[in-house]
């Protein structure tokens, strides 16, 4: 029975590719019912479609109604590749182009024996605003109908992230710290922004880290209308995400001055301060001048970091930094959940030393993506449920029950959380851990009953919880 279903899927799945044989400019999913004669409802037929889509065999264009299937053209079909051999301790995949993995590919050799190069400033002064860009024109267009907001253009800047303000203070603030090293889970940056108590057994350097992005953030979302791409805006940027991090108390906020060096790569960056101090202000021009938010946002991801333009944490500076022009058109702000780090730094090295930016624009497309999934109002496709919470939906269940029933703070919740992970396969147990915890801190009087939680456990969970 069950290889005469997937027979008969077989079949769907090839009439749906005849389908849009005929369609070259894309079909509507309506359109491709109404043509194949197919007699499957909507929703099976966004299954078979995601299903081709991730076959390469179709691609997608557009999002909810608007959206439009193409069938992928044969010399395509070798365009997107999943790399998860620099992932694998995170179990998640991301699509890569050919370009990425021949970055990838160059940057397997050790960086001693890479070849050495130093700041080119051709690869700013060549880039015209609203000319060149790094991202195509379906790219600027997929990231604008996915990142839009409902009334996004008729409100004040700064709007929408306001309104999510307590959920982006902790994922930004905790992705951006893990993709420097910082051990602190979702659950301990969460009781440190929301209650002021810092993990125990943690270094102060890390707890100072988060609580530096969660006043950065706020100086971005508050000050929308005066915060752009302008020396006040970086320089004071830096400043709040370096506070009592750095040797020199003089150093937040000020540009660099003498030579660094970066770990494990090739690439030496300028150590002439005019040269920082010109190229600073050139990119500052560009970046302001660009239309578009999302190339705003890539393009400062991709120069600040290759200038290097403060003696530490620009790294950090170019993430809250793309999420300016984000803010400022009321898009859906970029939060870098689950964005590997092994692959984010890689993506990094592919810029400083070839000048090259697929591999770090995959990432970021990506990341754009799982932050709109994050915090879109509504689902932006239909009938695409989360998979990873379906496989270890029971677990989950038991493991929230049992924590709010027994009244678990969350140093005890962070051991049971840990402890049962452990379990798991190894590509899972990451993503196990934020999935719960995510769960925990998105409890509310509303929806605790499906975890077959009583009022009053809720409630006696709540006073030892906060």
């Amino acid at each position: 029975m069950a290889t005469e279903y997937q027979k008969k899927i077989e079949e769907e799945l090839e009439l749906i590719k005849k389908v849009l044989q005929k369609f070259p400019k894309g079909a509507s999913a309506e359109e491709i019912i109404e043509s194949s004669g197919l007699d499957i409802g909507l929703r099976t037929l966004q299954r078979r479609l995601e299903t081709l889509i991730e076959q390469n065999h179709v691609k997608r264009s557009g999002v909810r109604r608007l959206a439009k299937y193409h069938l992928t053209d044969k010399k395509e079909n070798t365009s997107a590749v999943v790399v998860e051999k620099n992932i694998s301790d995170t179990g998640i995949s991301i699509p890569l182009s050919p370009a990425s993995s021949e970055i990838l590919a160059i940057l397997s050799k050790p960086f001693d024996q890479r070849v050495p190069v130093s700041y080119n400033r051709d690869f700013v002064n060549s880039y015209r605003p609203n000319m060149d860009f790094y991202l195509n024109d379906a790219e600027r267009e997929q990231l604008t109908n996915l990142t839009g907001t409902p009334g996004g253009m008729e409100q004040p800047a700064g709007t929408y992230a306001k309104h999510i303000l307590q959920r982006l203070l902790i994922d930004l603030s905790w992705n951006s710290s893990r993709l420097e090293g910082n051990t602190y889970s979702l659950l301990d940056t969460e009781r440190l922004l929301s209650h002021g108590k810092a993990a125990p057994e943690k270094s102060a350097a890390e707890a100072q880290m988060i609580l530096n992005h969660k006043d950065a953030i706020e100086f971005i979302v508050s000050g929308a209308d005066e915060i752009g791409f302008n020396r006040y805006s970086i320089l004071n940027l830096h400043a709040l995400l370096s506070n009592n991090l750095l040797p020199d108390p003089a150093a937040p906020g000020r540009l660099r001055t003498y030579a660094v060096g970066i770990k494990k790569s090739s690439y030496t960056p300028t150590a002439i301060p005019q040269l920082i101090k010109e190229m600073f202000e050139k990119i500052l021009e560009k970046t302001s001048a660009i239309e578009n938010p999302h190339e705003q946002a890539l393009f400062a991801m991709v120069q600040l970091p290759y200038l290097q333009p403060f003696e530490d944490v620009n790294k950090r500076v170019s993430r809250l930094a793309a999420n300016i022009p984000l803010n400022k058109h009321n898009l859906i702000p970029i939060s870098f959940i689950g964005v590997p780090d092994d692959l984010y730094i890689q993506g990094l090295l592919g810029v400083y030393e070839l000048n090259r930016v697929e591999l770090l624009k995959d990432i970021f497309i990506w990341a754009c993506i799982q932050s709109a999934d994050r915090y879109a109002r509504v689902r932006q496709t239909i009938g695409e449920p989360n998979l990873f919470r379906i496989k270890y939906r029971q677990i989950l269940q038991g493991l929230i029950t049992e924590i709010v029933s027994r009244g678990m703070s969350h140093g005890e919740a962070s051991i049971v959380i840990q402890a049962r992970s452990l379990h798991l396969p190894a590509t899972d147990s990451k993503r196990f851990v934020e999935m719960v915890e995510t769960e925990l801190m998105s409890l509310h009087d509303g929806n605790f009953a499906r975890y077959r939680i009583s009022p009053s456990e809720f409630e006696r969970w709540k006073e030892v919880w906060s």
